[in-house]
């Protein structure tokens, strides 16, 4: 095994050795973390000790927004138009 628990194959901690990692870049790297998640297991926790022990050397580092940015709330999807819209009904 390369990483720890909270990262088994190492996706973070080698996103953070990345030179000029893209923040796109570090969003791919973090769904396929979550992807490999135990589904039984929640993915908060391991997010925020993930965030503590890079985030205080790195805050400025794309991976550490993309962490941050998953305890952000999902909007509401919104009905944006179709049929009836176009039509002015």
């Amino acid at each position: 095994m390369k990483g720890d628990g909270d990262d088994p194959r190492a996706l973070i901690r080698e996103a953070y050795r990345i030179e000029g990692i893209t923040e796109a870049d570090c969003r791919v790297i973090f769904l396929d973390w979550a992807m490999g998640q135990p589904e039984e297991t929640p993915a908060e926790p391991a997010i925020r000790r993930l965030l503590d022990r890079y985030g205080p050397a790195e805050p400025d580092h794309p991976m550490t927004r993309v962490l941050e940015e998953s305890f952000g709330e999902a909007e509401t999807p919104r009905r944006r138009g179709g049929r009836r819209a176009r039509l002015g009904r």
